[in-house]
């Protein structure tokens, strides 16, 4: 019950209440775009912060029905597929990885059945879980006393997952130990557009703090290059809109998904233009994968 009226007490005093005050004078919400904020290089918005609008509760979800588009047209919603993933894949090399992509497979249950040894067609939800819970926990650089908490298990038990997925994925480990000495060397870590994150960490005399140095140099590379990618499809796009006529807009970044408001004749053209557009912005092994929807909001539009 507490849990829930924490829920409850969330939504109203974050969203329900201060977003209709937030309404410019077109009776449209205006978010303000920080181009450095975020480290990672990503948008961030404020003042309202909509990039934090709730997806994962069911309840949360219908704050986005709340999020309409002008009568006639439509919300058009694209989403990078396990980018994060994607680019591990490709900077590691991973053989097993980029297979499994490339066999249009569930990335998450391949990993569940490489490092828990199970058959794939065996696999419980909970066991994909955690695999899904080591795969991110890999890419943000998660510690063994992490993950056991997310998992609310043991850390011997977290560690040797950990080390039972770097053993099956050679290669990813080889990427993480090159990527924290290259970083300790050059006092930097770069994305795969070569944009360039100082790691000061990695030279401190505190244990600890040379830890979150490894981990920042090594989720850079993935969370820095899906930053830029994104970024360089935002252009691409809106560059094709203007050069074709099309009315349509983008109106919103959010980490891996775009947003935008298509008059409701142009909607497939324009899920079609996206689609291209944030495809063709890095030629990554594995290649990118975009899913997108349209709706009358911005819920509907995502489901």
């Amino acid at each position: 019950m507490i849990e829930e009226w924490r829920e409850y007490s969330k939504l109203l005093n974050t969203y329900l209440g201060p977003l209709p005050s937030l309404l410019g004078e077109d009776g449209r919400l205006h978010t303000t775009f920080n181009q450095t904020v975020a480290a990672t290089g990503r948008l961030s918005t404020s003042n309202p912060n909509l990039q934090a609008i709730p997806i994962r509760t069911e309840l949360g979800r219908e704050i986005r029905s709340a999020f309409v588009a002008e009568p006639g047209w439509k919300l058009v919603s694209a989403d990078y597929s396990q980018i994060e993933l994607r680019i591990l894949a490709h900077v590691s090399g991973e053989p097993k990885l980029r297979e499994a992509f490339a066999r249009g497979e569930d990335i998450h249950r391949a990993t569940a059945a490489e490092v828990l040894g199970v058959d794939p067609a065996e696999l419980t939800t909970g066991q994909r879980s955690i695999a899904k819970m080591i795969n991110f926990g890999i890419v943000y650089g998660i510690s063994a006393f992490g993950l056991s908490e997310n998992l609310e298990i043991p850390r011997e038990e977290a560690q040797a997952y950990i080390d039972a997925y770097l053993a099956r994925f050679p290669h990813v480990q080889d990427f993480i130990q090159r990527t924290i000495e290259q970083a300790r060397e050059d006092g930097y870590t770069t994305s795969l557009l070569g944009r360039r994150r100082p790691v000061p960490e990695l030279r401190a005399s505190n244990r600890q703090t040379r830890s979150l140095g490894e981990r920042l140099a090594v989720n850079f590379v993935m969370q820095g290059s899906n930053a830029d990618i994104i970024k360089v499809a935002m252009i691409a796009i809106h560059r094709r809109l203007r050069e074709e006529g099309s009315a349509a807009r983008l109106v919103l970044q959010i980490h891996d998904e775009l947003l935008l408001e298509a008059p409701e004749n142009e909607v497939a053209a324009v899920k079609g233009l996206v689609r291209e557009e944030m495809i063709a912005a890095y030629e990554l092994d594995p290649p990118l994968a975009v899913d997108e929807g349209a709706g009358e909001d911005w819920n509907e539009a995502k489901s």
